[in-house]
């Protein structure tokens, strides 16, 4: 993580409208290191997104072959489409790595389709990775999970993060 001498982050990102704009401008997200694992984040963030959201998902993850019964590119240049977003559950030290893959993309399509956004799940946050991509025109967003924000935006998130189908101003009370 890139931070201050006095630990403070000093990059700054987009506003929670400015979130919202992204998300509804994006047709399709490719998740980088999407797990077959269902105890991990990522997939429950693709379980999620491909029942509750309008994107087209693709997985990449080089040592799968499918996930939820689609299939696993073993990298961004494999995919068969340019995503808008790039969704990445990657440890911190390669996130550098999957940003020159997404600017690598971006070079090869030229003045095409290219990713647009670079989206890192929660508790991802690396400074440089920011500065370079916004600096190449990709639009960052760190430290935030997609599912949390598009229900929080849709509608469909409770205090815990799940939907609980309750519309109510009151607190049920629970015997």
């Amino acid at each position: 993580m890139t931070l201050t001498v006095d630990n403070t982050r000093t990059w700054v990102g987009p506003t929670a409208p400015e979130r919202l704009a992204l998300l509804r401008e994006a047709t399709s997200i490719a998740i980088v290191g999407a797990s077959e694992n269902q105890a991990r984040a990522s997939f429950f963030v693709a379980t999620y997104l491909l029942s509750s959201s309008p994107y087209d998902v693709y997985f990449i993850n080089p040592r799968a072959k499918e996930i939820l019964g689609r299939p696993v590119y073993a990298s961004l240049a494999d995919l068969p489409v340019v995503p808008d977003v790039v969704d990445v559950f990657r440890r911190h030290e390669d996130l550098p790595s999957v940003l020159d893959e997404v600017l690598a993309l971006r070079e090869s399509k030229g003045g095409g389709k290219a990713p647009n956004v670079l989206w890192l799940q929660l508790g991802s946050w690396h400074e440089e990775v920011a500065r370079r991509a916004e600096e190449a025109g990709l639009s960052v967003v760190m430290d935030r999970c997609v599912k949390i924000e598009h229900a929080r935006f849709h509608g469909g998130l409770h205090l815990a993060g799940f939907d609980t189908g309750v519309i109510s101003s009151r607190r049920q009370i629970r015997a």
